[in-house]
C-alpha cells in the first residue's frame, strides 16, 4: 500500500500577498474554535468513508497555519491520531511566517516536527515589495528560533524577482545556504491569474520576467545550489541529505494518497481500485456549516478516469529526480506512450530513459510543463 499523508489547510492570513493565488482570507481577529472543530470532524468522517490508515506525514499549510496555537495544534493532531494513527517517525510540517516565531517552541511542543518558512527575500526591498509583514534581520532570527526548537527547518525564497540581478540572487542563495536549515524551496516568480501582481501586469506597472531571464536564474539557482551541498530532488527543492527531502510533498510526486480537510483542502484516495479527487468548500463559512450539516467538508469528490490519473502522475512524477516508471504509467493508462515521442525529447536532451524510467534532465526542468503535454498528448 503506498504512503498516506494529511493536509490540513488554514486559510487565514495577518495580510495577503500580491503574488498569492492561494484560498486564503484576511484573518481579521475571527474565532478559530469553530473551524479547528469542523477540521477535526472532518478528519473522523474521511476515515469513516475511505478506511483507517496510518499517516506517514501531516502537513499544515495555508494561508498561515502560523497562526495556530499549540493547544490549536495539539488538538488537530489528536483527531488525526483518533482517526488514523500517527506513524512513529511521522513528519509534521507547519508552514510559518517569520513573525510568528514566538510561537516555534509551544508548536514544536505540540507535534511540529518540520518548519517550512516562508522568508521569501533576504533583502528588505524585495521583502516590502512582495508585500511580506517582516525584514531580513527578522526572517534571520526566525531561522535561528525553528533552529534552537531542535525540528527539522525549511525556507522558501523567490527568485527573479523585478529588478533583481543573476550575481545578487546568487549571493543572496549562498546567504541563505549557510543558515541553519537543511532544506530550501526556491521559487520563481510566477504571475498567477487574479492575483494584485496580475493586475500589476495588466497596468503596465511590473514587469513579469521573460523565458530567457527565467532560465538564466534556475540555470544560477542549480550551480549555486550544488556548490553548497544542496542538490536538486526536484524542480523547486533542494535537501542537503536524503533524511532531510519532503516526506509529504514527495507523497504528493510520488503519487500516493492523501486526505485534503480545511477551507479549499484538495485530496487524492484510492477507493474500490478508482483514484478519487475531492475538493473541500473553500470559504470557512461554507466549510463550517457543511460539516454541521452533511457531517463532512467536500464541496465535491469526483472518480478519475484512467487517463486523468495516468497523466496526473506522469506530471507530478516527472518533477522529481527519480522520474516515472513507464510501464507503471502505461499500466494505469492501458496504453503505451508515444515512443517516437519519448525518442524526441531524448534526442532533443530534455529527457533520459533508463532503467524502465524517463528522468527529466536539467535542461528539460526549465520545460517541465511542456515535456509533460508532449507526453500525455
Amino acid at each position: 500500500m503506498s504512503s498516506f499523508g494529511i493536509y490540513v489547510h488554514w486559510p487565514y492570513c495577518t495580510r495577503i500577498c500580491p503574488y498569492c493565488d492561494f484560498n486564503v482570507y484576511r484573518a481579521r481577529g475571527a474565532d478559530s474554535a469553530p473551524l479547528i472543530e469542523a477540521i477535526c470532524t472532518d478528519i473522523a468522517a474521511h476515515a469513516a468513508r475511505f478506511g483507517k490508515r496510518e499517516a506517514a506525514s501531516v502537513f499544515f499549510g495555508g494561508g498561515t497555519p502560523s497562526l495556530l496555537k499549540g493547544d490549536e495544534i495539539s488538538r488537530i493532531l489528536d483527531a488525526v491520531a483518533r482517526a488514523y494513527a500517527l506513524a512513529l517517525d511521522c513528519e509534521i510540517t507547519l508552514e510559518a511566517n517569520p513573525e510568528d516565531a514566538g510561537m516555534f517552541t509551544e508548536q514544536a511542543a505540540a507535534g511540529i516536527n518540520r518548519f517550512s518558512l516562508g522568508v521569501q527575500a533576504l533583502d528588505d526591498g524585495a521583502l516590502k515589495a512582495l508585500g511580506r509583514s517582516h525584514n531580513a534581520a527578522s526572517a534571520l532570527r526566525a531561522v535561528e528560533a525553528a533552529a534552537r526548537t531542535g525540528r527539522r527547518v525549511s525556507l522558501d525564497l523567490i527568485y527573479a524577482r523585478e529588478g533583481q540581478g543573476i550575481d545578487a540572487w546568487r549571493a543572496e542563495l549562498r546567504e541563505a545556504l549557510k543558515l541553519p536549515v537543511e532544506h530550501v524551496s526556491l521559487y520563481q516568480l510566477t504571475i498567477e491569474p487574479e492575483t494584485a501582481f496580475a493586475r500589476r501586469v495588466a497596468r503596465g506597472n511590473l514587469a513579469a520576467p521573460t523565458d530567457e531571464q527565467a532560465a538564466a536564474f534556475y540555470e544560477a539557482t542549480q550551480e549555486v545550489c550544488d556548490a553548497g551541498g544542496f542538490p536538486a530532488y526536484e524542480i523547486s527543492n533542494h535537501a542537503r541529505t536524503l533524511e532531510a527531502r519532503s516526506r509529504h510533498n514527495l507523497l504528493y510526486w510520488r503519487g500516493g494518497d492523501w486526505i485534503g480537510v480545511g477551507p479549499g483542502g484538495h485530496g487524492r484516495v484510492i477507493q474500490a481500485g478508482a483514484r478519487v479527487a475531492t475538493e473541500a468548500q473553500r470559504r470557512s463559512t461554507d466549510y463550517i456549516d457543511a460539516v454541521r450539516e452533511h457531517g463532512i467538508g467536500w464541496l465535491e469528490d469526483a472518480v478519475l478516469s484512467a487517463e486523468e490519473a495516468s497523466d496526473e502522475a506522469l506530471m507530478m512524477g516527472l518533477r522529481i529526480d527519480e522520474g516515472i516508471d513507464i510501464a507503471r504509467i502505461e499500466g494505469m493508462r492501458g496504453k503505451t506512450l508515444n515512443s517516437d515521442t519519448l525518442r524526441w525529447l531524448e534526442e532533443e536532451g530534455l529527457v533520459s530513459v533508463g532503467d524502465g524510467c524517463a528522468r527529466l534532465t536539467r535542461a528539460g526542468r526549465v520545460l517541465a510543463n511542456r515535456v509533460a503535454a508532449e507526453l500525455v498528448s
